[in-house]
């Protein structure tokens, strides 16, 4: 419950970091590198979990966060091409990445089934916050439509993850 507590309250800080904190407004270049940013630590976590896990549930949904987040993020990399937009890292980003390094060197020194549930309770917490970010912070201030939308398709997959983290987390009581 504690590793549970502190993945939620890391990430919410992280989210509403100093960019978002100040009130100040984010940019499109900002918001597509914080969404590409939350993929990207996803994957790693997952190819991770792909490697460590002990439990086939767990592997496969690994294995199902690798290939939706990489599709995703194709799909942003493809937007920002034809947009000309170079994503443009900030606070929130690299706060984003600094946690996450930190929470895939603590999770890699789990093993069998603890490495399991630790990895599943972070991905309904990493989940539950980034879900919340989309909804509250990053598609209401997207600009361009095209972004706006890719942000809202993202948001209908990662809420999809959520419950299926959700239900892999029961299964693992």
């Amino acid at each position: 419950m504690f590793v549970r507590l502190s993945i939620a309250v890391a990430a919410l800080s992280l989210l509403s970091g100093a960019a978002l904190a100040q009130g100040a407004k984010l940019t499109d270049p900002q918001i597509a590198h914080i969404a590409y940013t939350a993929g990207v630590i996803d994957i790693n976590a997952a190819k991770q979990a792909e490697k460590k896990a002990s439990n086939k549930e767990v592997k496969a949904f690994a294995k199902d966060m690798v290939r939706d987040h990489e599709a995703v993020n194709k799909q942003a990399l493809d937007l920002v091409k034809k947009l000309k937009v170079t994503p443009e890292d900030n606070d929130t980003s690299k706060a984003l990445s600094k946690q996450a390094a930190d929470k895939l060197a603590e999770l890699g020194k789990l093993k069998g089934a603890a490495y399991d549930k630790a990895y599943v309770d972070n991905e309904v917490a990493y989940h539950k916050t980034v879900n919340t970010a989309l909804e509250t912070q990053l598609i209401p201030s997207a600009s361009n439509p095209e972004l706006k939308g890719l942000l809202q398709t993202g948001l209908k997959i990662f809420q999809g993850h959520q419950q299926h983290a959700e239900h892999v987390a029961a299964d693992l009581k």
